[in-house]
């Protein structure tokens, strides 16, 4: 066994554990262990079980990528400041500056990768075990030989699950069928890309280069499921297209609630906190990363007229001297 062979001897097993836990399930509760629907429902569940179980690792990702996103103003000065300089202490005093950042902040340039490098032996156990199985391959723990059987040789409408859109003897349904989940498979991805980088993006970082070879990628990317699509099993493509479906739904969760600060989804939820009066204005910080305290505006000390005793006299009886008219004029005595 090679080296890529012993590190996905235990992903593969646990693959194997859930899809043929699945599929007993579902043949427990009546339904036939050679029908493709049966193994369609299994696949299912494997993506539920797998993708439910990454969620720990997304979270992370996407924590990671924000706290980039925070500190990239801060990076960019620094490259600026060292733009043209080639020389040794020059490199060397950026990239302590640099490092300075990233170690006030938390933040690691490295830390969005992990998740992603996690999840590849994954995948990559994946489509060994689903490859495998409609090949009639035994696998390496609880997916027997009559369960590879059955795996290949289940079919919906007619269609095998180990047939593909290039290798499928003749049969015009698996080449229907093949197209239309290719479409969908494409269409999926297209539009997962296209809501994180049209609703989830700063007004910052779309004035980017980075964004511009995003947006090349919104468009390649789609087109690979489209041209290699045609060479996968239907079985695998049945899990990509569920898996695509769980990315698209977890990333509208992600972008409405924990959208990137700056971008049109971050404006659409204050708006909608604002509207149910939870919305809570987030804590400014300044350029080292400190916590801006604003002192409340206290408002001008009204000062106190001094009063004279004949006005003070004046007031006390209604506004009219004792004794006196209403001009303040004394009253001639009286004739006799």
């Amino acid at each position: 066994m090679d080296i890529l062979g012993t590190i996905l001897w235990p992903i593969k097993w646990v693959i194997e554990l859930i899809l043929v836990g699945f599929h007993s399930l579902w043949t427990t509760l009546g339904l036939d262990g050679t029908d493709g629907w049966t193994w369609i429902l299994a696949i299912l569940g494997l993506v539920l079980v797998v993708r439910s179980a990454m969620i720990p690792l997304m979270v992370k990702q996407v924590k990671s990528q924000r706290a980039m996103m925070d500190v990239a103003p801060e990076i960019k000065k620094i490259q600026d400041k060292y733009k043209g300089k080639r020389d040794q202490f020059s490199m060397e005093a950026m990239r302590r500056e640099t490092m300075a950042v990233y170690q006030r902040t938390g933040s690691n340039p490295m830390a969005g990768c992990w998740p992603l490098l996690v999840q590849m032996p994954i995948f990559f156990g994946l489509f060994s075990v689903l490859n495998g199985a409609q090949h009639n391959t035994v696998g390496v723990g609880l997916l027997n030989q009559e369960l590879a059987t059955s795996f290949s040789q289940a079919d919906i409408w007619g269609a095998p699950l180990s047939a593909t859109f290039l290798n499928n003897d003749g049969n015009v349904g698996v080449q229907i069928l093949a197209g239309v989940m290719v479409v969908v498979m494409t269409v999926s991805q297209f539009i997962t890309q296209k809501q994180i980088t049209s609703k989830n993006v700063s007004q910052a970082t779309k004035e980017s280069p980075m964004y511009r070879q995003q947006q090349m990628l919104l468009y390649i990317l789609p087109l690979t499921f489209l041209v290699s699509g045609v060479m996968f099993p239907l079985g695998v493509m049945t899990y990509w297209l569920i898996s695509n479906f769980w990315t698209m739904g977890q990333q509208y969760i992600i972008i409405r609630n924990m959208p990137t600060p700056g971008s049109e989804a971050a404006k659409a939820r204050e708006d909608r906190l604002k509207a149910r009066g939870k919305w809570v204005e987030p804590e400014r910080k300044d350029s080292k990363g400190n916590v801006i305290i604003e002192a409340p505006v206290q408002q001008p000390v009204q000062r106190t007229q001094p009063v004279s005793k004949n006005r003070a006299k004046k007031k006390a009886s209604g506004g009219k001297p004792s004794g006196g008219t209403a001009s303040g004029k004394s009253s001639p005595p009286a004739k006799k």
